[in-house]
């Protein structure tokens, strides 16, 4: 298995103390604790998340249309890969058409990277994985490096949600070169969707970074909250509090921090999108050209196919 570090577990051990001390964790360590990786997938094996996987499916067929322009080797760059199950789909197809593949899965999450890259290797495709922080511009620059252009990006399971949308999909665009394709999706707002993010199987995946260093479900309350992103409309945010409902201390690699009764700590965040939002952020904001779209079966998914 062959995986280019630039980002050390010794770096993201200390980011998370660090975010810790700052009652703040972004992204990335919802997925790096084995118990976090179980409970995303548990999050992951519903059905919304299925039909988000059946919408990749049906894209897949038109892989090979997509990158008819391409030469004879095509490199796959996939932004925040996690298992890279969705990815396969699309690298399916294309060797399907005798097309040879070239796999370049980013993630923070060594489980998820590992797994990503041996189920790809299982399938006899060449892959080099990268662990990397996407939420880094200099990170998402030479992983993109990694291949020539063009280059096929993907990002799935509502990876730009994770992050602050303008800034992410604007570095994301800079990466891209004439040729590249860009295959990305998006989970749509709806006040049913918004209703269900409050639930057992949500709740168990926010509060698993903190279970995952002694934090005990006693110890404190997830709260979701949903807001109004007013830079742009159609454009909503699902916040998550931990609020401590007594007083703690917690190890973590080898320091205390505690946590009076009371504090919040804030979790990851994730936005959902109207769709005149999401095509707004690609062509208005990042200048991106989207060439097709499939929205999955409940409706609840977008996914657009783009250029530069």
């Amino acid at each position: 298995m062959n995986i280019e570090v630039l980002l050390t577990e010794a770096e993201i051990a200390q980011e998370f103390v660090e975010s810790m001390e700052a009652r703040d964790l972004p992204e990335k360590f919802f997925y790096w604790f084995p118990l976090s990786v179980r409970a995303w997938r548990e999050l992951a094996s519903g059905e919304p998340h299925r039909n988000l996987e059946r919408s990749w499916d049906i894209l897949s067929s038109k892989a090979p249309a997509i990158t008819a322009h391409f030469p004879a080797v095509i490199p796959v760059v996939s932004f925040g890969s996690g298992d890279g199950a969705k990815d396969r789909l699309l690298l399916q197809a294309l060797k399907r058409e005798g097309k040879l593949v070239k796999y370049f899965p980013v993630d923070a999450s060594q489980t998820l990277l590992e797994t990503a890259c041996a189920a790809a290797e299982d399938e006899d495709f060449e892959v080099l994985g990268l662990k990397a922080d996407i939420s880094s511009p200099m990170h998402l620059v030479l992983a993109s490096d990694a291949a020539e252009s063009p280059k096929l990006f993907l990002m799935s399971g509502n990876t730009l949600g994770g992050f602050d949308p303008f800034d992410q999909i604007r570095h994301i665009a800079e990466c891209m070169r004439g040729g590249d394709r860009l295959i990305i999706d998006a989970e749509i707002y709806s006040e049913q969707a918004a209703a269900e993010i409050d639930n057992p199987k949500s709740a168990k995946f926010a509060f698993a970074p903190l279970a995952s260093i002694g934090v005990q479900e006693d110890d404190g309350q997830i709260r979701f909250e949903i807001k109004r992103d007013e830079r742009h409309a159609g454009m909503y945010l699902i916040t998550k509090r931990f609020h401590a409902q007594r007083d703690l201390r917690i190890s973590v690699s080898g320091e205390e921090i505690q946590v009076a009764r009371g504090e919040r700590i804030f979790m990851n965040f994730r936005y959902l999108f109207t769709p005149e939002a999401f095509h707004w952020l690609l062509e208005k904001h990042a200048r991106l050209a989207v060439l097709s779209e499939v929205i999955s079966a409940d409706g609840a998914f977008i996914t657009a196919v783009c250029s530069c």
